[in-house]
């Protein structure tokens, strides 16, 4: 991370500052028309310092670095290219000068020997590059002319039109400087002092890492920083500027007394970072000033304080460690709102055994939704901030297998949810286990598992299960595809207050175990025919026959529930021996699956669909009023895909009433467009929600929530053309015939800056407020920091 620090003006010496001033002062904003006097100040030291073709110099009319075609052909390897190149060395007080050139002279009588003509000198791992160097034996002193190229051994390259160097190069003068660093930086002086090797005292100075028109090299680079001095620290890798000015396309916009970054070529570094301000209609003006701290080479931590106008001041802090085995993330925060102390807290961590297994932790916890929205601390908490999941786990991974232990708790944070009803996991196993093809060619995969669920208010459930299958695939004589299954799925339950949520069931407590196995033979049998220019069509019916007992609507007054409450029935789980999501509700009864495929392929196009039905001799009441799988014969599932050329692509499923064929359930996805241009649809609707089933008495009653419709629509559409960025998109629902949210995106980025301007308006109440919108701009200035406005 390069930090951007502003501070006050500090009184310097030699050797450089190690820490940073304890005052700082804000940037002096010249937005519209700068103030008279900082406009004087500004316009003086934009006079004083190089303009734009100065930068320009650095890429468009410099030497290049050593290595590229300055050198003469055959000096490479430091040996003469033909009659007139000269490689010799010369002793000088600092060490041997080894140099290349294309004609040298001795002046005995003055100690002095003179290199012209594509010279390249060696000393004490530093290289220089002149048209012509002048070397005084007698003091040691370098003197380089046109186009000098100096190179450091840490690989700092340095461009001037004149340099005088002495101390094995380490100390000088140059006049006319650039120099090129890491991310596309670019620095330019009118005159430069080297010291040591370590610093570099500059005078007039320019700096960008902006690209200079080539068409138009006068012209100001979209942004650049103009000091009358600066201080390169070439050991702390920093740039320090006094008087600098801060222009965008050539105007001053900010003024800096004294203002300094790391070095492009620096990826972490501590420091004042970027101020973020702006307002909110929930806590008013806001200022944010974070500091970056790098603890070490493994670990570092950011301390973001905030004060605001209408709540209280406000304080983050983020660490990050890194461990040969894990990592570690702890991010923490204090505040005060709505005359009461807040906080949030989340950490983060995985380590590894070894090579088969691992451990980790989540954990999420905060003392009101309101706190995290109006101070943006969601950035870590999930995407759920209603809901905060923790948990704690170890895992193990093998050939075919894996297992798992953990716990986990959940905190809600909405007023709407009660804390007392949510459950606690303590603890949670499973067991996979999915093997080699055995003597009979058949694969057995097993899953073992146990759980104890925990409520204050509501159904503590312990549970242990078992689900095992074995498959054997074979091929009949007439390219028919035939699947053998067996399955058993077995659990058993100790529970107490059953009688509450979420199962309301008849009795205070359980103590029971049950198995259902099921056998089930699956056929398909597809035909395939290409038909040269009409392309190939696929036609494949399909067929799956269940045999199992009865597992009856009993169960739902013996078994708690704790992983079955959400069921669709579409054309996703037609074909399988439970449609419920878990084995709390088992389906069980013998019934039939039925289905057709068929799909077209022709020169790039594709339609694929299917549509299949469910049958079973008797009613199953285990099944959800309105889920299609009640009676014996259910709704109609099917699905379509169209896919005519690479950038349009429609995807639509469904479920009709089997006998109406009204529609019960539809899921239609659209992509229009490449990745330039792309605009994307979506559409669901359903008559029943069961999430509102964990909240009361299975049936549900007429009038309940169950049966109010899901309808809802999106759009979206992304764009890209160069250097330009956007998108946008918006939800709606359809029942209520209001709007969810609406959101975009503009960002404009090239190889100096990043301007990213963020929309997004949430209509939906949350804790009894009327939505809220979000305006954000951030401006990034490539290596040297982001500046951030925020508008709620």
């Amino acid at each position: 991370m390069a930090p951007f620090r502003i501070a006050g003006r500090p009184a310097r010496t030699r050797p450089p500052r190690r820490s940073m001033p304890v005052g700082w002062i804000l940037a002096i904003l010249l937005l519209a028309a700068p103030l008279p006097g900082a406009a004087a100040r500004a316009a003086g030291a934009a006079s004083a310092a190089p303009d734009a073709s100065a930068i320009a110099a650095s890429t468009l009319a410099t030497p290049p670095p050593p290595g590229n075609a300055r050198k003469s052909p055959g000096t490479a390897s430091g040996k003469p290219a033909g009659p007139n190149a000269v490689t010799s060395p010369v002793k000088g007080s600092q060490g041997p000068v080894t140099f290349t050139a294309d004609r040298v002279e001795y002046d005995q009588a003055h100690s002095l020997v003179t290199a012209s003509g594509h010279v390249e000198a060696w000393q004490n791992g530093r290289v220089l590059h002149a048209d012509t160097i002048t070397f005084d034996r007698t003091t040691g002193v370098v003197a380089a002319h046109g186009h000098v190229v100096l190179q450091d051994p840490d690989g700092e390259v340095m461009f001037a039109d004149y340099a005088e160097l002495d101390q094995g190069m380490k100390d000088g003068v140059l006049s006319g400087m650039r120099a090129l660093l890491a991310q596309n930086g670019r620095l330019a002086a009118n005159g430069a002092r080297r010291e040591a090797g370590k610093l570099n005292e500059l005078s007039k100075v320019v700096y960008s890492t902006c690209n200079i028109c080539a068409k138009h090299p006068n012209r100001p680079p979209l942004w650049e920083l103009r000091a009358a001095s600066a201080v390169q620290d070439l050991e702390h890798k920093k740039i320090e500027y006094t008087d600098a000015t801060m222009d965008i396309l050539g105007v001053p916009v900010a003024y800096f007394p004294y203002f300094w970054h790391v070095d492009p070529s620096v990826k972490r570094a501590s420091g004042l970072l970027i101020p973020s301000f702006g307002y909110s209609s929930h806590i008013g003006a806001f200022f944010a000033q974070p500091y970056y701290w790098v603890i070490n080479d493994q670990s570092d931590a950011t301390f973001t304080p905030m004060i605001t106008s209408r709540a209280g001041p406000n304080l983050d802090v983020r660490y990050r460690r890194r461990f040969n085995n894990g990592y570690l993330t702890a991010d923490g925060s204090l505040g005060y709102l709505d005359n009461s102390p807040q906080g949030t807290l989340y950490l983060n961590g995985q380590f590894d055994y070894d090579q088969n297994w691992r451990w980790g932790f989540n954990i999420n916890r905060a003392s009101s939704s309101t706190y995290i929205n109006d101070f943006h601390l969601s950035h870590d908490l999930g995407s759920d901030i209603n809901l905060l999941t923790s948990q704690i786990y170890v895992e193990g991974f093998g050939q075919g297998a894996y297992t798992r232990l953990d716990t986990r708790f959940y905190q809600g944070i909405n007023s709407t949810i009660v804390d007392s009803e949510l459950p606690v996991v303590l603890p949670r196993y499973q067991y996979s286990f999915f093997g080699t093809p055995d003597f009979l060619g058949g694969r057995t995969s097993l899953d073992v598992g146990a759980f104890n669920v925990l409520r204050t208010v509501g159904t503590n459930t312990r549970r242990a299960n078992l689900t095992w299958e074995w498959d054997r695939p074979f091929t009949g004589r007439l390219g028919d595809l035939w699947t053998a299954k067996l399955h058993l799925d077995a659990a058993g339950y100790d529970a107490s207050h059953f009688n509450e949520q979420p199962n309301y069931g008849p009795t205070d407590t359980v103590n029971t175990a049950r198995a259902l196995p099921q056998a089930a033979l699956d056929w398909r049998w597809p035909f395939m025919r290409n038909s040269g220019s009409w392309g190939t069509q696929i036609i494949e019916p399909m067929a799956e026959l269940i045999v199992a007992p009865q597992a009856g609507d009993s169960q739902n007054q013996l078994y708690p529930n704790e992983d079955s409450l959400d069921l669709e029935f579409t054309d996703a789980n037609l074909f399988g021996f439970n449609r419920f999501t878990g084995i709390d509700r088992l389906e069980g009864g013998s019934r039939a699956n039925l289905a057709l495929h068929g799909a077209w392929y022709l020169d790039g196009t594709a339609l694929d669909g299917l549509i299949g039905q469910s049958y079973q001799p008797t009613p199953n009441n285990v099944m959800p009023v309105g889920s299609g799988l009640h009676g014996t014969v259910s709704d109609v599932v099917g699905r379509l895909s169209f896919t005519p050329t690479p950038w349009l692509d429609l995807t639509y499923r469904t479920r009709l009433d089997h006998k109406s064929l009204a529609t019960r359930f539809a899921d239609a996805t659209a992509a229009v467009g490449n990745s330039r241009f792309q605009v994307t649809g979506g559409y669901i609707y359903t008559t029943t929600n069961p999430f509102s089933l964990y909240d009361q008495a299975y049936p549900p009653p007429v009038g309940s929530a169950y049966y109010f419709p899901r309808n809802e629509a999106s759009l979206g559409f992304s764009t890209r053309f160069g250097q330009y960025r956007f998108n946008a998109y918006a939800r709606r629902d359809l029942a209520t015939n209001k709007m969810v949210a609406i959101g975009g995106d503009a960002v404009y980025e090239n190889e100096c800056l990043i301007v990213d301007l963020h929309l997004y308006r949430r209509y939906t109440s949350f804790d009894g407020d009327n939505g809220s919108t979000t305006v954000l701009l951030q401006l990034t200035f490539k290596t040297v920091g982001q500046l951030g406005f925020n508008a709620l």
